[in-house]
C-alpha cells in the first residue's frame, strides 16, 4: 500500500552524511533538508510523521526548515531530529552530531552542575514531624505484639487451686492431660497466574488480523482486498483492531515494535523493530506475510 503525499519543496531524496562525521562540508545539506527529503522518499507526509513520532505538526514543519527554536531546548531537540530520522530512514546519530557540532556540543561535555539547576529541597508541610508520638506509639504496638504471644502461648488447661500448685500427677482421677500443641496451618500452594487470552478460532475461509498495541502507540493503516480502506489512524496502547477480509488484508505499520499480530488464531508477535515502518500483507490460511 502507498501511503498519500503531500506537496513539498523538495522532491529528490539527499542521503545524510556519514555516521561520526563532526563537521560538514560547506555545501552538504542541512539537517532539515536530509528529513525533509528522506520523508519524501518513505512517502510519508507531515501528519503521517507526527502521529508516529509524536512530534507536533508544527515543530516537525520548523525542523525540516532548520529552526528548532520551537523544540523547548537543545534535549528535545535531539529527540525530534532521532524520532524522525529513525522513522524516514536516515542515521539519526549522525544527524544528532552535526547539531551539536553546530549549537555548542553534546550534553556530555558539559560539567554536572550546568545540567542540574541547584537549589534547596523543599519540604511540604507547616513543621518538623512529631518523632516523639510515632515511638511511642511504635513502643506500644511492640508490646502489644509480645503480650500476645505471650498469652497464646500458654496452655490452654484449667487447674484448681493457687497459680504456684504444681500439676497434678498422672495418676488418679484428677489427672489432667496436657495441652495439646496447636495446629500448625496448612501452607497454602501460590494461586496459579492467570492465563493469557485465548484467540478465537478464525474462520478457514478468510483471514482475520488483530493488532495489539502493547508497549507504546503506533500509526497503522489497513486495505482489504478490494483496495478499500478499513482503518487509517492511531493505536494506543492497551487499545486493538481486529480486519477481516475473504482474500487479504494489507497493512503499514509505523512503529512495528510496539505492536503484536494475531493473525488467523496464529501469534507471530511484535510487528517488527521499535520505530520500524512495516509494509504486509496477510491472506486466508497459515499466516505468512507477503
Amino acid at each position: 500500500m502507498t501511503i498519500g503525499k503531500s506537496p513539498d519543496r523538495e522532491n529528490a531524496p539527499i542521503p545524510a552524511p556519514p555516521a561520526g562525521a563532526a563537521e560538514p562540508a560547506a555545501d552538504a545539506p542541512s539537517i532539515g533538508r536530509v528529513l525533509s527529503a528522506a520523508r519524501i522518499a518513505a512517502g510519508l507526509t507531515v501528519d503521517q510523521v507526527s502521529s508516529a513520532t509524536r512530534v507536533r505538526v508544527p515543530i516537525v514543519h520548523s525542523i525540516e526548515e532548520d529552526d528548532f527554536g520551537r523544540c523547548g531546548g537543545d534535549f528535545y531537540a535531539r529527540g525530534h531530529i532521532r524520532a524522525i530520522a529513525r522513522l524516514v530512514g536516515v542515521d539519526g546519530e549522525a544527524l544528532v552530531a552535526r547539531y551539536d557540532a553546530a549549537h555548542g556540543g553534546s550534553p556530555a561535555s558539559k560539567r554536572p552542575t550546568e545540567l542540574i539547576e541547584s537549589g534547596p529541597i523543599k519540604v511540604p508541610g507547616r513543621g518538623r514531624p512529631n518523632w516523639t508520638v510515632a515511638m511511642v506509639a511504635a513502643i506500644v504496638a511492640v508490646v502489644g505484639i509480645i503480650g500476645f504471644n505471650l498469652v497464646n502461648g500458654k496452655t490452654g488447661t484449667g487447674t484448681t487451686g493457687s497459680a504456684s500448685a504444681p500439676l497434678p500427677s498422672g495418676s488418679g482421677t484428677g489427672s489432667v492431660a496436657p495441652a495439646a500443641p496447636a495446629a500448625t496451618p496448612a501452607v497454602q500452594p501460590p494461586a496459579p497466574a492467570p492465563s493469557a487470552p485465548a484467540i478465537a478460532a478464525a474462520p478457514a475461509d478468510k483471514v482475520t488480523v488483530k493488532l495489539v498495541a502493547e508497549k507504546d502507540t503506533s500509526w497503522v493503516s489497513a486495505v482489504d482486498g478490494a483496495g478499500k480502506s478499513l482503518f487509517q489512524n492511531n493505536i494506543e496502547e492497551g487499545q486493538d483492531q481486529t480486519f477481516t477480509d475473504p482474500k487479504q488484508i494489507k497493512l503499514v505499520i509505523g512503529n512495528a515494535g510496539a505492536v503484536h499480530v494475531y493473525v488467523n488464531g496464529k501469534d507471530l508477535g511484535p510487528a517488527g523493530k521499535n520505530g520500524q515502518v512495516v509494509h504486509v500483507t496477510y491472506t486466508p490460511g497459515d499466516p505468512q506475510a507477503g
